[in-house]
């Protein structure tokens, strides 16, 4: 099985990548998240989880491994698939929706594409207990309730929210200390340049 793997990356898109490792072309399948992590570079590493299936061999690919065992924790919840699971963490970041499972906010899980409140329940109910044993993704903490309170406050003045999401994220990755009323004072100043 292929569980890891850095190369040259030939062409990329938000969902694939084509990653040259000494001249064998990869096509792996990738996560927004990701997408957006390597993007505008040229070599890429990746962790993968190898999809076996009588008629196909499938990679996924994802720039950290705590992205990686929480897409094969999301597999392991029946009826739930690969595509749905990158789709998932296409929509969500992982510690989200970690927090997200783990506090049991439907809403938030049913705010991702394509995932409806059956689907949100039943991960909160097999995967609550389960996540925990995920490790943090990245080392700057980010406020949750803070985060989804200007996301929310953005939506509301008409704002998408996957753009004010990452508008969010990025000035909290900045300024960690941010009160709610400065977070949506800079992202409103940001989204309106």
């Amino acid at each position: 099985m292929i569980g890891y793997l850095t190369g040259k990356i030939i062409s990329s898109k938000p969902t694939k990548i084509l990653l040259d490792v000494n001249g064998v072309g990869y096509l792996v399948n990738i996560s927004i998240n990701t997408f957006e992590k390597i993007s505008g570079k040229d070599f890429a590493s990746l962790f993968i989880h190898t999809s076996v299936k009588e008629d196909s061999i499938t990679l996924f690919g994802f720039s950290t491994e705590t992205e990686k065992e929480m897409f094969e924790l999301l597999i392991s919840v029946n009826g739930i698939g690969p595509k749905i699971a990158l789709s998932i963490l296409s929509g969500i970041r992982t510690d989200d929706l970690k927090r997200a499972i783990q506090s049991s906010d439907i809403s938030r899980i049913v705010a991702v594409p394509g995932i409806g409140k059956k689907t949100a329940e039943r991960l909160v109910l097999e995967l609550g207990t389960k996540v925990s044993n995920i490790a943090a993704g990245d080392a700057t903490e980010i406020s949750y309730s803070i985060k989804n309170e200007a996301v929310a406050a953005l939506g509301t003045l008409g704002y998408n929210s996957k753009t004010a999401e990452t508008v969010v994220r990025e000035i909290l990755r900045e300024n960690p200390d941010c009160t709610i009323e400065e977070l949506i004072k800079k992202a409103l100043g940001f989204l309106n340049k």
